[in-house]
C-alpha cells in the first residue's frame, strides 16, 4: 500500500468500483480527496458505467476522515479553507454524479468516513461499521459533512453524535437511523448481497436511475456553495490554540 494513499477503479458488468487506501486507516490527505473528486467526475462521464461502488481497502477501518498530519500542518486561513473544500468537493461530487453511488462499509467510519457513508446513494454495512463524529473533541466540528449526514439520519440524531464526540455508535443504530441500508454480520454475506443488487441495478435503464437521483437529492443545489461556506468555518476553527493542541495530544495518543 502506498504511504501517500491510492484511488484505484475497474470497471466490470457496468459497475465501477473505486476503492480508496491510505496506510493511516483509510484517512484523506488533500491530494486523495483531489483525486477522488477526479475519478468521480470522470466516471460520471462515462456512459460505460451505471452503478459505482465505494469502498475501502483492508479489514480495518472503512475510513479515518482528515488526515492528521495535514491538519496540524495547516497555517493560515486559505490553507485550511482549501483543505476542507476538499471533502467539500468529493461530497458534491457524489452529490451531482448521475450514477448510483453505493457505499460499501465494513468497518469504522470516523469524521469524513461518515460524510463519505452518508453521500451514498445506497450503504451496505457491517456489524463492524460502528460510527462517530469526533470532530468537537479537537476544537472543530463537522461542518462540511453535515448537509449530507443530517439527510440521512435527521438534525436530532446528528446533534446526538456532534455533541458526544467520544461516543462510538454501533452499525446497528446506523442502520435504525437509516445510514445503512442494509446490515450483515460479516464481510463475505455483505459481499455477496452487494453484487447481486448491483448487478441488478446496472440493468436498469440508466436513464431512469439518473432521473431518479435526481428526484433523490431534490433541495440540495445550494450545497455548491453551503459545504464551502462550512469549509471556511473549519479552516478558520482549525488554526485556535484549542485546536492546535488537541491535535497535537491526538498524535501523541
Amino acid at each position: 500500500m502506498s504511504t501517500n494513499g491510492t484511488i484505484t477503479t475497474t470497471i466490470e458488468n457496468k459497475i465501477a468500483t473505486i476503492t480508496f487506501s491510505h496506510p493511516a486507516s483509510n484517512s484523506f490527505p488533500s491530494h486523495q480527496l483531489k483525486a477522488l473528486t477526479e475519478e468521480l467526475n470522470a466516471l460520471d462521464a462515462n456512459d460505460d458505467v451505471t452503478v459505482i461502488v465505494l469502498q475501502s481497502a483492508g479489514t480495518g477501518a472503512f475510513c479515518a476522515g482528515a488526515s492528521f498530519d495535514e491538519l496540524l500542518s495547516i497555517s493560515n486561513l486559505e490553507d485550511g479553507k482549501i483543505f476542507f473544500s476538499g471533502f467539500a468537493n468529493v461530497i458534491n461530487a457524489m452529490r451531482s454524479c448521475k450514477k448510483i453511488i453505493v457505499g460499501r462499509i465494513h468497518g469504522k467510519a470516523v469524521g469524513g468516513g461518515v460524510g463519505l457513508a452518508s453521500a451514498c446513494d445506497y450503504t451496505f454495512a457491517t456489524e463492524a461499521a460502528s460510527i462517530k463524529l469526533s470532530e468537537i473533541a479537537i476544537g472543530i466540528g463537522p461542518f462540511v459533512i453535515e448537509p449530507a449526514v443530517s439527510r440521512k439520519i435527521g438534525k436530532s440524531a446528528m446533534a446526538e453524535m456532534t455533541l458526544n464526540p467520544t461516543e462510538w455508535k454501533t452499525a446497528q443504530w446506523a442502520f435504525e437511523h437509516k445510514l445503512y441500508a442494509q446490515l450483515f454480520a460479516n464481510e463475505r454475506e455483505m459481499d455477496a448481497a452487494l453484487l447481486e443488487f448491483a448487478l441488478q441495478l446496472a440493468n436498469y435503464n440508466p436513464e431512469a436511475l439518473t432521473e431518479m437521483k435526481k428526484v433523490l437529492w431534490e433541495g440540495t443545489d445550494h450545497w455548491d456553495e453551503l459545504l464551502y461556506e462550512r469549509a471556511a468555518i473549519s479552516g478558520k476553527l482549525v488554526l485556535s490554540d484549542f485546536t492546535r493542541k488537541a491535535l497535537s495530544q491526538f498524535k501523541k495518543n
